[in-house]
């Protein structure tokens, strides 16, 4: 399966309805409807009920649907029921322990698909690492199943269990390997290498952003809809990037066409790899 191209995902508490009304009027490439964190323990089955009523509000209003279930496998299963829907694209899978933990809920999601006569692999998979025992297994979990569309890790527990301060300082290394394992796996690295809570400061936040854009990173996901448009802008190409990738592919085109292999483009030989990087830009322009 292709990599999606999602730029921003959004989180959204799954029972607040308010939020839910407004979800796709934020901008975001993808509504996160979180069964998780966002959902005090009494209140699970309540949010697996209105989980379908959600997906179909969200999903009308036309970004694509995901939904966060929980960790505890008494909790993932039910979750996985009530949520693999003909409006839901994917599943977020947090604290990923490793490639069998994804399979073996990849096997519950396929079952669900069956059932209900929903496509095989309708449902994609993103499963978020927020462990030091996991860090490790990141090319493994990236390469888990085809279902994997995208892979991060969780920067609050993650630094939590490091007893680190979120940040560019202590995220750096770990969000170079999410890139590195996703990346060799076709699928998109989500997250950047800043604080993922803070949307205080939206200038830092932006240039957070940029940087780890020029770091490899494809998507992010964000708590608050003020990050949205930062995400959208920085993780997606520019009207200025996308002209100038056409350009550069036409100009290349024509040199192949006359028997060239490499030609000057804007003060610069371009050749396959800087075409290739071309090609990238206009996949993800939307």
């Amino acid at each position: 399966m292709a990599a999606p191209n999602w730029r921003s995902l959004l989180f959204v508490p799954a029972t607040a309805e308010k939020f839910v009304a407004k979800a796709h009027t934020r901008g975001a490439d993808v509504i996160i409807l979180d069964l998780e964190d966002s959902i005090p323990p009494g209140e699970k089955e309540a949010a697996r009920t209105a989980l379908p009523g959600a997906a179909r509000q969200v999903r009308g209003g036309g970004p694509e649907v995901c939904v966060r279930i929980n960790r505890p496998l008494e909790l993932a299963v039910p979750d996985i029921v009530a949520t693999v829907l003909p409006e839901v694209s994917a599943l977020m899978l947090p604290k990923a322990m490793g490639p069998e933990h994804v399979r073996l809920l990849a096997e519950v999601v396929a079952s669900r698909e069956a059932a209900l006569g929903l496509p095989e692999g309708q449902v994609r998979l993103i499963p978020v690492v927020e462990t030091a025992e996991s860090l490790p297994l990141l090319p493994e979990i990236a390469r888990a199943h085809p279902r994997v569309a995208a892979i991060g890790v969780g920067a609050e527990d993650l630094c939590t269990e490091l007893e680190a301060e979120p940040g560019a300082d202590a995220l750096y290394a770990f969000g170079m390997q999410v890139v590195a394992a996703a990346r060799a796996a076709g699928v998109l690295p989500m997250g950047s290498v800043g604080p993922f809570a803070d949307f205080s400061d939206l200038d830092a936040y932006r240039a957070s952003l940029r940087r780890s854009r020029r770091l490899g990173f494809g998507c992010a996901a964000c708590i608050h809809p003020s990050q949205v448009a930062p995400i959208n802008e920085e993780y997606g190409p520019s009207p200025a990037e996308v002209d100038r990738a056409r350009r550069l592919i036409a100009t290349f085109d024509q040199s192949v066409a006359e028997g060239r292999g490499a030609v000057a483009f804007e003060g610069a030989m371009i050749d396959l790899p800087v075409v290739d990087r071309a090609r990238k830009v206009l996949a993800r322009a939307r």
